[in-house]
């Protein structure tokens, strides 16, 4: 059901103005060499913001860990957690901040 909301979620940014990009290709790079693997960004919100959707029964933290990855390597400085799957959407937001910005 992700896929239902990331479409909802785009439409609703996109109607406020706001840029939206999804499922954006990050090639994982390591030591300088593209080694074949790709990571996929749910949404990326003007170009700042990270979004990684969920709707599972409750955040872990391997879900963390995955959007602190997409913050790392995209260098982008403010990342969501975003699961559909709660009684209230507020409860289900986690927001992460990158620290190792790279300027």
């Amino acid at each position: 059901m992700e896929s239902v909301y990331q479409y909802c979620l785009i439409e609703e940014l996109s109607k406020r103005g706001l840029s939206v990009e999804s499922e954006l290709e990050l090639p994982l790079v390591y030591k300088g060499k593209e080694i074949g693997k790709t990571f996929r960004i749910d949404l990326l919100v003007e170009d700042d913001i990270v979004i990684e959707l969920k709707s599972v029964d409750e955040l872990k933290p391997i879900h963390e860990v995955q959007l602190v990855t997409y913050l790392k390597l995209t260098n982008k400085p403010i990342g969501l957690l975003m699961n559909f799957n709660v009684p209230l959407l507020t409860k289900g937001v986690k927001r992460k901040i990158n620290a190792e910005i790279r300027k």
